[in-house]
């Protein structure tokens, strides 16, 4: 007995959907899948830890490069004094230019992070070099990473995306252009866009 042309097809389907690259992204409203992720401060941070507060998570693809730095940068809270220089990968250098003033990101009740797939130690030394005043997340085994959508099968460091989560745990807001000189000022105006308190 053959089988029917649409138990074929259902066949065919279902073979279809288990070999496709599953590919989740959270977007606006949707609740914000949970992290516990190490921070290149030594601590663990759990997203379940800052419940009530806003926190910010801020992708990028990859540690001492260029527009990653720029963006990492730009995120600072504290003023630089005097300026100085970051070796980057493929022997160049990015300035740090000194300046009186952070991204403004402090005033707001918010705990914020950069995140990326790259190694804790790596992130370490990246915060280090970069005298960066809040925590880098380390996600090398990407399952953080693939809840969010900002890897895949076919691009295995993440999108430069930004998510604000509400104090509820759902996403306030994905930022998928992010502009890496500006991205603190950016979200500065964002927070203020959505209401979220100043301290």
């Amino acid at each position: 007995m053959k089988p029917s042309l649409s138990k074929v097809c259902g066949v065919l389907a279902l073979l279809a959907l288990v070999g496709a690259p599953l590919r989740a992204e959270v977007k606006t409203g949707d609740q914000a899948p949970d992290f516990a992720l190490a921070g290149s401060d030594g601590k663990v941070h759990k997203l379940s830890d800052y419940k009530g507060q806003v926190v910010i998570v801020a992708w990028f693809p990859r540690a001492f490069t260029g527009g990653c730095t720029a963006q990492c940068d730009s995120l600072r809270v504290s003023g630089i004094e005097k300026g100085f220089d970051v070796k980057l990968l493929g022997f160049r250098q990015f300035t740090v230019a000194a300046r009186d003033t952070g991204s403004g990101l402090d005033k707001f009740d918010v705990a914020f992070f950069t995140a990326s797939v790259d190694k804790a130690e790596i992130n370490k030394r990246y915060a280090e070099y970069l005298k960066l005043d809040y925590p880098v997340l380390s996600d090398p085994e990407k399952k953080t990473a693939r809840a969010y959508g900002v890897v895949n099968d076919k691009r295995p460091v993440p999108f430069r995306w930004t998510y604000i989560i509400g104090a509820d745990g759902k996403v306030l807001h994905v930022d998928k252009q992010v502009s890496t000189k500006t991205h603190g000022a950016d979200l500065v105006k964002k927070l203020k866009e959505l209401g979220v308190k100043q301290k």
